[in-house]
């Protein structure tokens, strides 16, 4: 059987290659793709604006996916087949001392990761190592379930972050991140909880996806030193400083956005005198992915109505095009082989 994938030979060329279906090594198993969606990160890759440590040309994009494990590999339970699943995309060892400690994400044997430096999910079958999986319920939806790799993100920006009954919360960002970091912080009972974006087509699917309220930036200024928690999710130049500036004294900041050069730094001075807590997340760590599939599963969490775009795998120059291009009304785009 021919299985076919998107390949980028170098940042603005791409090709529809058809070949042999591929074959799950030992520890490996072989996956259907149902859909996978592609980011902001997936768009750098085409244009070549990642960081060229973080990619390896030529690749087959895609970290974000799911599917139905169709073979496996030597030494993998037989009983996975027709599972339907997702994975982490990062290769972690399991045994470096970052691994031990639970962060994955922060693996010291060298980054690999599937849609990056490894072939990944913008194809008709992806190859991982089965001990990435996260099997599915056997009723999932794989369209929605496609968004867990963004959810776990999320899961670890909000396990990070501690959040309390009747905190108050705001949310810098309103993209897939944003939506699906209120989804799980409505389920934390806050009492207030505050999107912040300057769009407000955005501003209405948060009230959709829980939030209370939404401001745009400039509205945000008033709302300076107000919030028990601020979770940033944009990943703009100002918003790792202004997000500092939305905390109360004592208060805490996560940054999930991935920043690139020349973002405005955080004033120290205003970090020391309010005693803030800022941290960052950098991927999901196990934990997180399990924590997201267990809230997908109980319906706690829903990414479905996040998505706005469905293309077919010929159309992945017209789709990657919509990432990113600035229309408040394109959401979540997945391919669907």
């Amino acid at each position: 059987m021919t299985s076919r994938a998107v390949v980028v030979e170098r940042p603005g060329v791409h090709r529809l290659v058809s070949g042999a279906e591929p074959v799950p090594g030992p520890g490996e198993v072989l996956v259907r793709v149902a859909a996978a969606g592609i980011c902001m990160s997936d768009r750098e890759l085409y244009d070549g604006r990642r960081d060229p440590d973080y990619v390896r040309y030529p690749v087959t994009p895609g970290h974000e996916w799911s599917g139905t494990v169709e073979a496996v590999g030597a030494g993998v339970d037989g009983g996975l087949i027709g599972r339907r699943t997702v994975a982490e995309g990062f290769r972690a060892c399991g045994v470096c001392d970052r691994c031990r400690s639970g962060e994955t994400s922060l693996c010291t044997a060298g980054y690999e990761e599937t849609g990056f430096t490894c072939p990944g999910a913008f194809a008709d079958h992806v190859v991982v190592p089965a001990r990435l999986l996260h099997p599915l319920a056997d009723d999932a939806d794989l369209r929605a379930a496609a968004l867990l790799e963004p959810a776990a993100v999320v899961a670890a920006a909000v396990r990070s972050s501690h959040p309390e009954p009747g905190e108050r919360i705001a949310v810098v960002g309103a993209g897939t991140l944003g939506l699906l970091a209120v989804q799980l912080l409505a389920a934390s009972s806050p009492g207030e909880l505050t999107v912040i974006d300057p769009r407000s087509e955005r501003g209405r699917k948060a009230r959709e996806s829980g939030a209370t309220g939404a401001l745009a930036p400039e509205e945000a200024k008033e709302a300076h030193g107000r919030y028990d928690l601020v979770v940033e999710t944009a990943g703009a130049p100002t918003t790792a400083a202004s997000s500092c500036l939305l905390a109360r004294r004592g208060g805490r900041v996560t940054l999930t956005g991935m920043f690139a050069p020349g973002a405005s730094g955080i004033d120290p001075a205003h970090l020391s005198v309010n005693q803030l807590t800022v941290r960052s997340v950098f991927g999901a760590p196990s934990a997180a992915w399990a924590f997201a599939v267990r809230a997908f599963t109980t319906g706690l969490l829903d990414p479905g109505p996040l998505v706005t775009h469905e293309f077919p795998l010929e159309r992945y120059e017209e789709a990657v095009a919509l990432v990113g291009g600035g229309d408040p009304g394109t959401g979540k785009v997945l391919l669907r082989p």
